[in-house]
C-alpha cells in the first residue's frame, strides 16, 4: 500500500503520453494506467504501451477494448489513406483525416470511470495545442469543459470525495520541449512508438503527421529519433 494520491494516466504507448506518465510520478502520484484498443491500424502501440508501464512500475495497467472502426471516418480507424508529407511545412492547417471523431471523449469518459472506481481524483492526458494535427479535442477549452462536466456526472465529485481534476501538462509545450521534459526525467523514448501507419514489423513510416514532428523535436534538441 501507498498512501500516494492515485491518477488515471491515458497511455497510448507514445511519445507524449509516456512523457505525461513521468511526470504524473515526478508529481508524486501513483499512476493506474489506462489503454485503449479501438480498430486502430496502429496497434503496435499497445505493446509500446504494455512494456512502458512495465518499465515505469505503475500500480496497474488496462487496456480497454472499444470498436471505434463500427463507426469509421478517420484513416486511422478505416480503410481511408494516411496523408503522407516530406517535411513539417506542408502539414495543412485543416482538421485531418486522421482525426477520430470523438475520440478522446470516449477515452477520457472510461478513464473518468475508472477513477471513480480507484477512489482517484485525478487524470492525465497528453494533449498538446502546439505541435500537433490540429484536432479539436486536444484544445484547452475542450479539457475544460470535460473537467466541468466529469463534475457534474460523478457521484465522487457531487458527494465531494474525489472532485475532478484533469490534468495536461504538455498542452502548451512545443514537440522540442516535451522531449527535453522527458529527458530530464529519464525517459527512454526508444520503447514509444508514434507513427499512424507502421509496417507490419511496427517499423515507423517516418512521412505521416506523427513521425514528422517527432522527428523534429528531437532535431530541435540536436537529437536523432530512436525510433525505428
Amino acid at each position: 500500500m501507498t498512501d500516494k494520491p492515485k491518477a488515471v494516466v491515458l497511455l497510448s504507448g507514445g511519445l507524449d503520453s509516456t512523457t505525461i506518465l513521468a511526470l504524473a510520478k515526478r508529481d508524486g502520484f501513483e499512476p493506474y494506467a489506462i489503454s485503449f484498443r479501438y480498430g486502430q491500424r496502429h496497434e503496435v502501440e499497445l505493446t509500446a504501451a504494455a512494456r512502458i508501464a512495465e518499465a515505469s512500475s505503475v500500480a496497474r495497467h488496462i487496456v480497454v477494448d472499444v470498436d471505434l472502426r463500427q463507426l469509421g471516418g478517420s484513416a486511422l480507424t478505416s480503410d481511408i489513406a494516411v496523408p503522407k508529407n516530406e517535411t513539417v511545412d506542408e502539414i495543412g492547417d485543416e482538421i485531418p483525416v486522421t482525426y477520430v471523431p470523438a475520440r478522446n471523449t470516449v477515452f477520457l469518459s472510461y478513464s473518468l470511470a475508472w477513477a471513480e472506481t480507484l477512489g482517484a481524483g485525478d487524470l492525465f492526458i497528453g494533449v498538446n495545442a502546439v505541435d500537433y494535427s490540429g484536432y479539436p479535442d486536444c484544445r484547452p477549452e475542450y479539457i475544460e469543459a470535460f473537467e466541468r462536466m466529469a463534475n457534474l456526472a460523478t457521484r465522487a465529485a457531487v458527494e465531494g470525495t474525489h472532485p475532478i481534476k484533469i490534468h495536461t501538462p504538455l498542452i502548451h509545450l512545443t514537440k522540442a520541449q516535451i522531449i527535453e521534459t522527458g529527458l530530464s526525467l529519464g525517459v527512454d523514448y526508444s520503447m514509444t512508438t508514434s507513427c499512424y501507419d507502421p509496417s507490419k514489423d511496427g517499423a515507423s513510416c517516418g512521412h505521416c503527421d506523427a513521425c514528422l514532428l517527432r522527428r523534429k523535436g528531437f532535431a530541435d534538441n540536436g537529437l536523432e529519433d530512436p525510433a525505428r
